[in-house]
């Protein structure tokens, strides 16, 4: 495997395990946890997709970076600033 390859690996294996995390009811969907493995996983993973050249990934794990970030800045914002 190429480097290129673990990147790719890395951040998928952390958006897999915030699903299943999820899915069993370790971690929820609203907490800082999923959302930052979530943020941190599609951004590694469109990093990837970026060394491959791969558009369709880089377009869909791109999104799914601004959706997530967009998530993380809305929970700081609810949550207020740190005391």
């Amino acid at each position: 495997m190429t480097l290129t390859d673990w990147i790719g690996f890395s951040g998928v294996s952390i958006l897999v395990a915030a699903y299943f995390l999820n899915l069993i009811n370790v971690i929820q969907k609203e907490s800082i946890a999923y959302l930052l493995a979530n943020t941190c996983g599609a951004a590694i993973a469109c990093f990837a997709s970026y060394l491959l050249h791969y558009w369709p990934f880089i377009v869909l794990e791109g999104c799914w970076t601004a959706v997530s970030l967009t998530a993380l800045v809305r929970f700081q914002m609810r949550k207020g600033p740190a005391a």
